[in-house]
């Protein structure tokens, strides 16, 4: 049997040591790669064809939720598992609505990272034991298609690109500077933030940086 190929992605260079540890220590496991960043993360992905890439939630540049979209939508065999500090459910339900297979909380046991990596590995779903049960029930309900759009927050309802360009602000970057990262032009950028407030309802950029501190899309110190 050949080995199961792990891409590992997060921010903080001794997590990503301590984790890489954990994974050599179990059998007919390799990591093939790391990313410090979200966008580092997509590049590897698509150029290693890992069979699953472990994801942190909170990466700086694009975070792990719209990782694990983009990888759905590019690569569907690779398969994501998320990386959080968080047991939280509106946590666990956003990685799971963005196509994420697993989600393993940080201050998981060796024993579990094995189980988590088997499980996904055999199409299954994975989640950490110590997230309750209505978790899962209600993110079943969810998809049954029994929860209404508008139980959904407004950061649910923004576009893959409005995430993306929210998260750099919070991160501190100028209109100029998102604009080269993603390739558009300034008017572009300005057009898809103002839509941006528009949609949240937010008037200024600090209630922005706010708002994306709140829902954990960016750290405070970020």
């Amino acid at each position: 049997m050949s080995a199961i190929r792990v891409l590992l992605a997060d921010d903080h260079t001794l997590v990503r040591a301590g984790i890489r540890s954990l994974l050599q220590k179990l059998q007919d496991v390799e990591v093939v790669a790391e990313a410090e960043n979200g966008r580092e993360a997509l590049s590897l992905i698509g150029e290693h064809q890992p069979d699953i890439a472990l994801v942190d939630i909170a990466m700086s540049e694009l975070n792990g939720l719209d990782v694990a979209e983009r990888v759905k939508r590019n690569w569907p065999h690779v398969r994501v598992v998320m990386l959080s500090m968080h047991a939280n459910e509106e946590y666990v339900l956003q990685a799971l609505r963005a196509g994420a297979a697993g989600y393993l909380l940080k201050d998981s046991a060796l024993e579990e990272l094995g189980l988590a990596v088997k499980a996904v590995m055999r199409g299954e779903t994975y989640l950490s034991p110590t997230i309750s049960r209505h978790v899962v029930d209600d993110y079943l309900r969810r998809i049954e298609g029994i929860a209404k759009q508008e139980e959904k927050g407004p950061f649910v309802q923004l576009t893959t690109r409005q995430r993306e360009i929210l998260q750099l602000i919070a991160e501190g970057n100028t209109t100029k500077e998102i604009a080269l990262k993603l390739s558009v032009s300034v008017k572009t950028v300005e057009t898809h933030r103002a839509r941006l407030m528009e949609r949240l309802g937010i008037h200024d950029v600090a209630g922005l940086v706010r708002y994306a501190v709140r829902i954990g899309l960016v750290n405070s110190q970020s």
